[in-house]
């Protein structure tokens, strides 16, 4: 059986950022003299301040703030994997509030993955004066992250309050993590309560690892964390335990165990998507632009790398070989990820984001194309139906922000009930590590299929 030797960490951070990265070190410094290939570390690890403006004041921006700087020093001077579990990171875009963000960072000092907190912990209990809403100075992620790759296995991504919601453990499982990672600063009494049982849960029903680096003690005299920081294994025994001491760290390892759990307790295998399923809407498998030192122009991206002409569709580039038919004002092209066989897009020439931003003459010329797309799609697929649909806008599902309609034919019995096929088109673009659900096409093939597809159209205007 092949290991791998980690460390969760315990800390007590306070408003002094210079303390807490003083206390980070130290524990980096010590964990790698226990020859471990990655070390995890609590939700606000860069700092805890007892009140909003101070917290805001406090936050900084990821790429150019000294805090993650010096995280990202620390990975390449000990030449081990971080995760930074919950900084404060400034947004730009609103001074009132910021992200509560989830880190990975490799042993060359590189930003991996970032995951920004979804589920905000907001509770309020006026009979017992309480009232904790992170919702008051954070504003929420807006998708799940796809489990990173790392010496010690692939990586679920979440935050703290994160672990109260199955759903999203599970799509994590789902997309092929092996290891769930919950870095914390669970209250007191909420953690005396449920800790040690919400996590041992996440790790049996998803049989995966879970990781949780804990805050602990007094912060300040308004806040007060559980600590026990907690590594525990697929069947649900707990490995590590780092009590309510701090700072500390402790060290276990990641062996094959899962396969040995999964092998003899197939859950996987058992689930019932005939009957039930859990779609992932919002996925994202690479770090955003405001993460990355190596954001990649818009202009050099491409839908498929090619040496010939292309033609704008929102951030990518279409190269001409993939397009079936083009009038003035609309082209139309084979999908690099189709729903069902024979799934194209259509969309205009000038780049124009939504459905009310098309001129009349443009509106009037794309829906004439629609509709020479969908009788050339049902002649070619030998079908009398289609879904026709637009996504008209990012809370409809629209990811390319270049208006267009999907011409997807259809057959009967195609999916289990009709409108599944929505479900489907939402995630149809989203890559799943180890097992695509739609993978991408190649290049040649999306060629073959276009010429096909311009010859039909030939042969159907002869015979008109």
């Amino acid at each position: 059986m092949t290991s791998k030797r980690i460390a969760v960490c315990q800390m007590t951070s306070v408003a002094d950022k210079e303390a807490n990265l003083n206390v980070v070190s130290k524990l980096v410094s010590d964990a790698v003299q226990d020859n471990v290939q990655m070390i995890f570390f609590p939700e606000a690890c860069d700092f805890i301040c007892d009140n909003k403006q101070d917290t805001l004041n406090s936050a900084e921006s990821l790429l150019t703030g000294s805090t993650v700087k010096k995280y990202r020093e620390l990975a390449a001077k000990n030449n081990v994997w971080l995760s930074m579990g919950g900084v404060h990171e400034k947004d730009e875009y609103n001074p009132n509030k910021l992200f509560n963000t989830h880190i990975i960072i490799n042993s060359n000092g590189e930003i991996v993955q970032t995951y920004r907190k979804v589920h905000l912990f907001d509770v309020e209990i006026p009979e017992k004066s309480i009232r904790l809403k992170e919702s008051d100075f954070c504003t929420p992620g807006k998708e799940i992250v796809a489990p990173v790759d790392s010496p010690i296995g692939k990586i679920g991504l979440s935050i703290c309050y994160d672990m109260r919601f199955p759903e999203l453990s599970t799509a994590l499982s789902i997309l092929g993590a092996e290891i769930l990672t919950y870095p914390s600063a669970f209250t007191y009494a909420t953690g005396l309560a449920h800790w040690h049982i919400l996590l041992r849960s996440r790790a049996i029903e998803n049989q995966c690892y879970v990781i949780a680096a804990a805050q602990t003690g007094h912060h300040n005299k308004k806040r007060r964390s559980y600590g026990h920081g907690l590594i525990v294994d697929p069947w649900g025994e707990v490995l590590a335990d780092c009590g309510d001491s701090a700072p500390n760290y402790q060290v276990a390892e990641i062996t094959d165990r899962i396969a040995e759990v999964r092998r003899n307790m197939p859950v996987f295998q058992h689930r019932r998507p005939d009957i039930y399923s859990l779609y992932t809407l919002s996925l994202r498998n690479t770090l955003l632009d405001e993460h990355s030192d190596k954001t990649t122009p818009v202009e050099n991206q491409t839908h498929h790398q090619t040496s010939g002409p292309t033609n704008v569709f929102g951030h990518v580039r279409v190269p001409e070989s993939c397009v079936f038919y083009k009038s003035d004002l609309t082209y139309a092209f084979v999908n690099l990820r189709c729903v069902t066989p024979g799934h194209v897009l259509v969309a205009p020439i000038r780049l124009v984001e939504r459905n009310k931003d098309l001129t009349d003459e443009e509106s009037d010329d794309f829906y004439r194309t629609v509709r020479l797309v969908q009788n050339l799609m049902e002649k070619v697929h030998k079908t009398t139906s289609c879904t026709v649909t637009i996504q008209d806008g990012p809370d409809a599902g629209q990811t390319v922000r270049h208006l267009h309609c999907h011409v997807m034919p259809r057959k009967k019995g195609d999916f289990i009930e009709n409108d599944l096929i929505y479900l489907e088109l939402a995630k149809h673009d989203q890559i799943k590590p180890g097992h695509p659900s739609k993978p991408a096409r190649r290049l040649e093939d999306m060629e073959k299929e276009a010429a096909m597809l311009r010859e039909q159209l030939k042969k159907m205007a002869e015979g008109s």
